[in-house]
């Protein structure tokens, strides 16, 4: 992923010249670090990421921030000049060592290129090192360049510069071994009928995290980010279900299996620091306990734990336990509430949108959710299914870059993908539309509410403050069908939820299609369905 620039040029000219690798441009290196984003969210592998010295490197900042709290791998090579001009008031030079502070995995000041034997070794160690700890999150090499930056045609060397010379990696690096799955936690989880699986953002594998609750006989309560809500035991409407609170007094689990970081749900969130015991699966150094109240780190995946329970439902078919029917009853009184408030409304409401956008699109699909609203929504009232993955930036939560970071997922993925954001956040990243006659197009349809503002801030306690409109809603009233047009992109406004099927097979390439909603009706709509929940569940 390169970003153009002077002082790059020699980073710029190899990657170019190097077949073996994919090279992606932007004009804009906030974008471009975004589109790395996203090829290393969906791929799993780390998008090599280069732009030049000065305030171009200040611009990745946002997607190292992001990469680093996700644990999305990224390698990042910033140039930059020489140490003589360091600090002498040279043109574009400012200190670029250990720019991103805590946010990498790993840095180092590389040197300036030497023409001396030992370099070749140097560099292809370093390189092995970088790109292995790049596995887990961001890495920084900064590279010093001397003038001239462009070849002067004398291709001689002091060393050879090829690998070893049968072929192998310079260095190979081993995954870490893995933890044997403690069979005292296996014990307790098998006598354990009140329990319940949590599954949020970068859990793993879905179908190891379904496993696991199915295994286990407990309730399943998945993010839309975990891409593991499906199956019997997947609760969708668990986001009304914890704000009813004599329902959940009722209901309190005994122990709790947390897999990923979930975050959206405040009442899931109070639940998880009720002192309900809590352990957590996760495989990094970054393990993610935000109520402070998680009583064991269990570094394997939700797949091993699951092979190592007894099996709960024999094969004789016996029901499952009270516990379990019981959360799957109230799921059907909230989904049932929930869906037939939805479905009355004739124009398309924000919960409607996420609910019929998530149940549309044909398997396989990605679906990139935006930060803020659309992905609380998908929560709220997506049902449960097969072949959907969803992603989106909440290790910062921050709504730039989305529209970049959906086109580097789209080009990784490779089959149809698609985006839920908020008009705040199409703005906010309008040069990610941007892309030169030469680079590659993704599929990507960006389905985009426009509520002329921030719709967030309607759902919180600034709400109705003095100033709220100008300081909090703040309206824009851009023609995002002119933006369209200015980028080349598809357009197409969508009036009525029924016509959301045909027009997304419609659409082809990058493509936006509008949805116009109001922000006050949204947040009324919200309220409504959260009371409808609890009073099908008596409360």
């Amino acid at each position: 992923m390169l970003a153009p620039g002077s002082r790059s040029a020699p980073l710029a000219l190899a990657l170019h010249a190097d077949a073996r690798l994919r090279l992606h441009v932007r004009i804009d290196e906030r974008s471009a670090s975004f589109v790395a984003l996203g090829l290393g969210r969906v791929t799993g592998r780390p998008a090599v990421l280069v732009c030049t010295s000065g305030t171009a490197a200040a611009n990745l900042h946002p997607a190292v921030l992001e990469a680093s709290e996700a644990g999305v791998p990224l390698l990042v090579l910033t140039a930059d000049r020489p140490p003589e001009l360091r600090g002498t008031g040279a043109n574009q030079t400012v200190d670029q060592v250990k720019l991103y502070g805590a946010a990498v995995r790993w840095f180092a000041e590389v040197g300036v290129p030497e023409d001396r034997p030992g370099m070749a070794a140097y560099w292809r160690s370093l390189g092995c090192r970088a790109w292995a700890a790049a596995s887990t999150g961001p890495v920084h090499l900064n590279l010093a360049f001397r003038e001239p930056l462009l070849p002067d045609g004398d291709p001689s060397w002091s060393e050879p510069l090829a690998g070893r010379a049968d072929g192998r990696p310079w260095t190979v690096v081993e995954p870490a071994g893995r933890t044997a799955v403690p069979a005292d936690l296996v014990a307790r989880i098998a006598g354990t009928e009140r329990g319940l699986v949590v599954a949020g953002a970068g859990g793993g594998d879905p179908a190891g995290v379904r496993a696991l609750a199915e295994r286990a006989g407990w309730p399943l309560l998945a993010e839309p980010v975990s891409s593991a809500r499906g199956g019997p035991n997947a609760i969708s409407t668990y986001a009304g279900l914890l704000g009813a609170a004599g329902w959940v007094g009722r209901h309190r689990p005994e122990m709790i299996l947390t897999v990923g970081r979930p975050g959206l749900s405040r009442p899931l969130l109070g639940l998880l620091g009720s002192g309900v015991e809590q352990v957590l699966l996760d495989r990094s150094d970054r393990w993610a306990d935000p109520t402070r109240s998680v009583a064991g780190v269990l570094p394997v995946a939700a797949a091993a734990l699951a092979a190592a329970l007894p099996a709960t439902l024999p094969a004789d078919g016996a029901a499952p336990s009270g516990w379990l029917v019981a959360w799957r009853a109230a799921d059907r009184r909230g989904r049932a509430v929930l869906d037939a408030m939805l479905d009355a409304a004739d124009a398309p409401t924000e919960p409607g949108l996420a609910r019929d956008l998530a149940d549309c699109l044909p398997a396989g699909s990605l679906l990139l959710a935006g930060s803020s609203m659309p992905v609380r929504d998908l929560d709220l009232a997506m049902r449960p299914r097969d072949g959907l993955r969803v992603v989106a930036n909440r290790g910062a939560s921050g709504i730039d870059g989305l529209v970049s970071t959906a086109v580097g997922a789209a080009l990784a993925h490779g089959g149809p993908a698609y985006a839920l954001l908020g008009d705040l956040s199409l703005l906010h990243d309008a040069n990610g539309l941007l892309l030169g006659p030469d680079e590659p197009r993704p599929d990507l349809t960006l389905v985009v509410v426009n509520n002329d503002g921030g719709g967030i801030f309607s759902m919180l306690p600034p709400a109705g403050s003095a100033g709220f409109e100008r300081i909090f809603g703040t309206p824009h009233r851009a023609d995002l069908a002119a933006l369209a047009a200015v980028s080349g992109a598809g357009y197409a406004r969508l009036d009525r939820l029924a016509d959301l099927p045909a027009l997304l097979r419609e659409s082809a390439g990058l493509a936006l299609v509008e949805v116009r909603t109001d922000r006050a009706a949204n947040a009324a709509l919200h309220d409504r369905l959260r009371a409808a929940v609890a009073a099908a569940l008596g409360e």
